[in-house]
């Protein structure tokens, strides 16, 4: 049987399983909305960064990324923060689409997965 293990389990959602080396993240958003489209995606990638060295792994072994935005005309300016993080030579596949967040204060939510180490 393959092994799985869920870290922050809540009643409605993990935010980490990891399934036979592979490693899933819930959408990830911002704590503070009061910050535009840069500190959110800075913010949201911070915790990306938290939760995989949490399962010992990390941005280089992302293996795809999903980029939701409220506003797609902020996509330059997202770009920006996601160029300066992500790894040279590891950029992952990647989808950006605009979309209705949850909370409308939310400019970004970003779902990855990744490899175990």
């Amino acid at each position: 049987m393959a092994s799985l293990q869920r870290f922050h389990v809540g009643p409605r959602l993990s935010e980490t399983a990891v399934h036979n080396g592979t490693i899933y993240l819930a959408g990830q958003v911002p704590d503070d909305t009061s910050q535009d489209i840069r500190g959110q995606t800075a913010q949201v990638l911070g915790m990306i960064d938290r939760l995989l060295a949490e399962v010992g792994s990390d941005k280089s072994r992302i293996l795809m990324t999903q980029i939701f935005l409220a506003d797609i005309t902020e996509i330059v300016a997202m770009n920006e923060v996601w160029d300066a993080w992500v790894p040279a030579g590891n950029t992952p596949p990647r989808a950006t689409v605009q979309a209705a967040m949850a909370n409308p204060a939310y400019k970004i939510e970003i779902v990855i997965t990744a490899a175990a180490a």
